[in-house]
This record gives C-alpha cells, structure tokens and sequence, in this order.
C-alpha cells in the first residue's frame, strides 16, 4: 500500500476535505497547496498523479496526531 492509498483512506474515514488535509500538513510542518493535494489523489495513470514522499507522508502524520491526539491535562 502507498503513503497516497493511506490518505486516501484517512480522508474518507474521517470526512476530510482538502482544507482540513492542508490544515493538517501545516501542523506538521509542510506547506502542502490545494493543487498538490489533488495529485496525491489521482490515479497513478494519469499524467498529474504524484506520489506523496516518506517525508511529507511524517508530516502529515505529525499533523494528524497533533491534530486529534487528547492531552491529560
């Protein structure tokens, strides 16, 4: 499975639309546009398709735990 297919897959789970998803690559770090983003989610056919990197994939997960994580406080 590819780090695109995992978004893919985290944005239906959690009703994400493309500002949550560049709010959440922002917590983590990556200035991410609304154009990439739709890269990430297109078909690995089709021309504009780009592969969502290692780093960036960290980034968004970063963002994400910093997003959804409940401290004890």
């Amino acid at each position: 499975m590819r780090n695109n297919d995992i978004v893919k897959k985290l944005r239906i789970a959690l009703e994400m639309k493309d500002t949550d998803i560049i709010e959440i690559f922002a917590l983590g770090g990556a200035n991410v546009t609304k154009s990439e983003i739709s890269a990430f989610f297109r078909r690995e056919d089709h021309r504009n398709y780009q592969a969502l990197g290692d780093q960036l994939m960290r980034k968004f997960m970063n963002g994400l735990t910093k997003k959804y994580r409940v401290e004890n406080v």
